[in-house]
């Protein structure tokens, strides 16, 4: 299918930023009119997609990660005609199970009682590889992102995403050619959450990056920004 806009719209999980899509943004800014949304500033995925509909184009092409991936479903039920392609990567379009409801409201909690410490080491194992947890460069970037995410917005992401509706029903009616893409050791959105969402959205394509957790973009950025090239066209 020839792409028929070049506008590139990328949304970002929980605590992260512009950062998370550094390399992808520098590979397509040549060819594609590129943005990343700001996903701070709402306590709900509705608010969320509203937001990102208003600054984006009629027409555009959609990556999203994680929480971003919540929002990308949101803006489907929204406005399903202003999205010319999809990539989802590690995300999930199934509501969270009754454990972790209980670690995000532990989290909210925790965050309450005393100081926002970003990406923690209680977090970081969740996030990347655990063969990725000494690498300095990775893991300092990550929790930059958080510090400058900070507190408030933390709190108005969880509680975004714990109010957010099951996607899964909507899944069959996703028309938008739309790519999947997840991580073999994914702890927070593992590999079976992707193969439900490729059985259930038509037409979906699947791939799986080996020795990767959950923010691949990072983790695995020249294979995230093959696969997204040849996708996006």
């Amino acid at each position: 299918m020839t792409n028929e806009t070049n506008s590139l719209m990328f949304l970002p999980g929980l605590i992260c930023d512009h950062a998370l899509w550094r390399e992808q943004m520098i590979a397509f800014s040549g060819d594609y009119d590129c943005s990343v949304a700001d996903l701070t500033k709402d306590e709900s995925v509705g608010d969320m997609a509203r937001a990102v509909l208003r600054d984006a184009p009629p027409l555009f092409n959609l990556a999203a990660l994680s929480m971003g991936g919540y929002v990308a479903f949101e803006i489907l039920r929204q406005a399903p005609e202003r999205i010319a392609k999809l990539a989802l990567l590690n995300t999930k379009a199934r509501p969270d199970t009754p454990d972790e409801r209980a670690r995000r409201e532990d989290l909210l909690r925790a965050v309450g009682v005393g100081n926002f410490k970003g990406a923690t080491g209680r977090l970081l194992p969740l996030f990347i590889h655990e063969d990725r947890l000494d690498d300095d460069d990775l893991t300092g970037e990550i929790e930059k992102m958080a510090e400058r995410v900070g507190k408030d917005a933390f709190v108005r992401q969880q509680k975004a995403i714990l109010s957010r509706p099951d996607s899964l029903p909507d899944l069959s009616g996703i028309s938008c050619p739309t790519l999947l893409i997840g991580g073999r050791q994914d702890r927070l959105t593992p590999v079976d959450c992707h193969e439900e969402m490729a059985a259930g959205i038509p037409g979906s394509e699947l791939i799986i990056i080996e020795d990767c957790g959950h923010l691949s973009p990072m983790e695995h950025p020249d294979r995230v920004t093959e696969e997204l090239q040849t996708w996006f066209g």
